[in-house]
């Protein structure tokens, strides 16, 4: 059983689609309860930093992802999703974020147009090769993205994958039982629907 969960702010209708699809049975919650129970969860995420912190918070979300990642529960964060598993964000003006992984979300400076939004590559970054969410992805492979900010690990070693918009950024990030990627996978045709697969093989 996967959790998807539910905080308000995410694309949960495609990305529990895309897991069904698989053979993954699938619950909607933020229930801590069905959240404990699931074997793994996944964070989907649209829109803005400081409205996603603000209702983890008070709805006590951000508590129960702390303590189900402590007790090495396998967590996909997407897209804004994965933002908040990190420290903080230059978006936010109130919220620190999860903390679950040591880093900051940056804003794209590059002259570049914002948002990066389309089809780009992911290539391995230095822990890509052991990284089991990129079993069988290859380097140059396309994916969808849609985002303004992107997430500057600490450790060099979380960038498993890596994107060129101006500089490179950590488009999927992994540590321990953590991962999370910049780009939406549920819309990145057999690519994503690949990484998916693995993360329900993952244990």
């Amino acid at each position: 059983m996967i959790a998807i969960f539910d905080y308000g702010i995410g694309n949960i209708h495609s990305v529990r689609k895309a897991l069904e699809t698989l053979g993954a049975q699938t619950v909607v919650t933020c229930k801590e309860e069905e959240l404990t129970a699931a074997e793994k969860i996944v964070l989907p995420g649209v829109g803005a930093f400081d409205d996603a912190m603000d209702y983890l918070n008070r709805g006590g979300g951000a508590s129960i992802l702390k303590k189900q990642a402590a007790s090495g529960k396998i967590i996909l964060g997407i897209c804004l999703g994965m933002q908040v598993l990190f420290s903080e964000s230059e978006e936010a003006s109130q919220h620190k974020g999860l903390g679950v992984l040591d880093g900051k979300v940056l804003k794209f400076r590059n002259g570049l147009k914002v948002p990066h939004m389309g089809w780009n590559r992911i290539k391995l970054g230095a822990s890509g090769r052991d990284c089991r969410l990129l079993n069988g992805i290859n380097d140059g492979e396309y994916v969808y993205f849609c985002h303004s900010y992107y997430a500057a690990p600490r450790d060099p070693l979380v960038s498993a994958g890596i994107t060129e918009y101006g500089p490179d950024f950590t488009s999927v990030a992994w540590k321990n039982n953590v991962y999370a990627v910049q780009f939406h996978p549920e819309k990145s045709q057999g690519t994503g629907l690949r990484i998916l697969k693995n993360f329900i093989a993952l244990n």
